[in-house]
């Protein structure tokens, strides 16, 4: 078999990425892709997309994401490979100098259509042939206004507040004892809990929303009982966090939070808003369906 050319793209040939023939994931549009243009400065960058050819070819690619004002890659959430080149995409991802997690997104039925369960499944296989593993399986959901706004119990009071010291040390509570994946992955590193709080702070400040909008919430007798940040990320309004401390726990307080959040951002005109719990955090699953918040996707994250 011919030996592989495997490189980034350039601003003249970038057009390169779209002619990919075969497998193509069952439909970009099965898998969360869709066409774009790669620009320096958008979502996709030529110099972040890359592409294995064989004879002239393109056999396989992959692309990095990012915001605008990102000067490094977020996530690796477009990678596919054709019919019977799956070798050829675990050596683009060996080869290409560009490290984030893979984040692939799925159609909520996926399990139940046996050819995108496949196309999916191949994609992790060359992902972890490539030296990645699964960290966690995620719900994506989508409110809008349409599904109607949840009941507010009135059980808490919300406040904002402005010192990210306060934040820091909410967070290092609420990831004291988590079912979060990715917390719980920032914990057995070595910046131990304190990573995981802060790595929470600094995706709150990445969001380009204002910090205003991120607010604390207290029982009626003044205790502390957890936090809720509305947020846009690139893609639109989103559910950034929500957390609940230990101590306040078992109140199903997580419900109150999520409709909160979802009232303010409706108040601030959002269309739809975003949201996504791990699979294995039954309380917080369960609070977006009580308020309305629709599954539209599932996701699997490797590192």
């Amino acid at each position: 078999m011919t030996d592989l050319v495997i490189r980034a793209l350039t601003e003249s040939d970038a057009h390169l990425f779209h002619t990919l023939q075969g497998r193509d994931l069952v439909g970009r549009a099965a898998f969360g892709h869709r066409y774009v243009t790669l620009q320096n400065g958008g979502e996709y960058r030529p110099e972040w997309s890359w592409i294995a050819l064989r004879d002239g070819v393109v056999v396989a690619r992959a692309a990095w994401w990012a915001a605008p004002d990102d000067t490094e890659p977020v996530l690796l959430n477009w990678f596919d490979f054709a019919d019977g080149e799956d070798a050829a995409g675990t050596e683009l991802l060996r080869r290409a100098p560009l490290y984030a997690e893979y984040e692939l997104n799925l159609p909520a039925d996926w399990r139940e259509r046996p050819d995108v369960r496949t196309a999916a499944e191949v994609r992790i296989d060359a992902a972890r042939a490539a030296g990645m593993k699964p960290l966690v399986e995620r719900y994506c959901y989508r409110w809008t206004p349409e599904s109607g706004l949840p009941e507010r119990p009135g059980r808490l009071v919300f406040r904002p507040e402005p010192d990210d010291a306060v934040i820091l040390d909410l967070l290092r509570r609420v990831h004291s004892v988590t079912l979060d994946a990715h917390a719980r992955r920032a914990i057995e590193g070595p910046g131990g809990l304190e990573q995981a709080a802060q790595e929470e702070l600094d995706f709150f400040h990445w969001c380009p929303s204002p910090r205003s909008w991120w607010q604390l919430a207290y029982t009626p007798g003044g205790e502390l009982a957890g936090i809720h940040v509305p947020a846009h990320n690139p893609s639109g309004p989103c559910i950034g966090f929500i957390g609940v401390v230990p101590e306040q726990r078992g109140h199903g307080y997580g419900y109150d939070l999520l409709a909160e959040c979802t009232h303010f951002l409706a108040a601030e005109g959002a269309e739809f808003i975003a949201g996504a719990t791990d699979r294995g955090n039954v309380p917080m699953a369960v609070a977006f369906a009580r308020a309305g918040h629709g599954i539209s996707q599932e996701r699997i994250n490797l590192v």
